[in-house]
């Protein structure tokens, strides 16, 4: 399942494009570079909708959010849905700040491919599409307070109301796609290194990676729902093998960098070199 989407994110070098925080724009390219996809970094209103129709995936990231960035998140998420393009969601710091945690609610509604944030966002998200209100519903944002599988309900409630796979980031990640018929698909991925929280931007980044590997699997394919069997596209699949790819070129970059400078050269490096099988092989599923 893992090696031949990357394969196949290698050999359909999707075109990204990013609507993210400022703080990471740069590595955020860099990733995709390495990783096999291609980098647009598009934020402007007048350019979004146009330029979300044409490319294989969109990332939408509410890190650091002015009026202009969320003018033109709402276009390129209008010009996704038009084209069929798949965009993620990365809702960071929800439930942390109210004008984010509102456009994050409004947003959301828009039937993104994938959600992927830490347990506290996802929670809030889900307080958000479920209107819930209360402690259980909000969160501190970037910091991750909670523990991943304490989010499991909440990530089901996010995927049900929206149609999206949900990945929640942590130690263990939990991936989560809730059926049409009420059923749940839940993979739980433990890969990575804890270095990975001390370089700005790996979560970010892994955003946009989640795109890339989203319009990999919809490149050529029409009318996926994610459960359309071996033979047709398979976003959740697509999901996993994202954070198994970043997953993986953590736990080799740990082997060669013991401080944060290097292990992020280390791990975009990483992000180049592994093989399809090194990252299957380097990763522990449970589903």
């Amino acid at each position: 399942m893992i090696s031949a989407r990357v394969d196949r994110l290698r050999d359909t070098v999707p075109l990204v494009q990013c609507l993210t925080n400022t703080v990471v724009t740069q590595f955020t390219a860099n990733v995709l570079l390495s990783a096999g996809a291609s980098p647009a970094m598009v934020d402007t209103p007048e350019e979004a909708a146009d330029f979300a129709r044409v490319a294989s995936g969109v990332l939408v990231n509410l890190g650091t959010p002015t009026a202009a960035g969320y003018t033109a998140m709402r276009e390129a998420v209008r010009g996704a849905g038009e084209a069929g393009t798949p965009w993620v969601l990365d809702p960071v710091a929800c439930g942390g700040a109210a004008a984010r945690t509102s456009f994050a609610g409004d947003i959301v509604r828009h039937r993104p491919a994938a959600v992927r944030g830490n347990p506290s966002e996802i929670r809030a998200l889900a307080g958000l599409v479920t209107r819930e209100t209360g402690p259980s519903a909000g969160g501190r944002g970037v910091d991750s307070t909670d523990e991943v599988e304490s989010a499991s309900v909440a990530a089901a409630a996010v995927s049900a109301a929206t149609g999206a796979v949900v990945a929640v980031s942590g130690p263990r990640d939990l991936i989560v796609n809730t059926r049409p018929d009420g059923t749940t698909r839940t993979t739980r991925l433990t890969s990575g290194d804890p270095l990975m929280q001390r370089v700005v931007g790996t979560g970010c980044s892994l955003g946009a990676l989640t795109a890339a590997y989203l319009g990999a699997e919809l490149s050529g394919a029409t009318g996926s729902t994610g459960f359309t069997g071996s033979a047709g596209p398979d976003l959740h699949a697509a999901v996993v093998a994202a954070h198994a790819h970043a997953g993986a070129a953590g736990t080799a970059a740990a082997r060669e960098a013991s401080a944060p400078g290097s292990f992020a050269v280390a791990w975009i490096d990483r992000l180049y070199s592994l093989s399809a099988a090194d990252i299957a092989g380097s990763v522990s599923l449970d589903e």
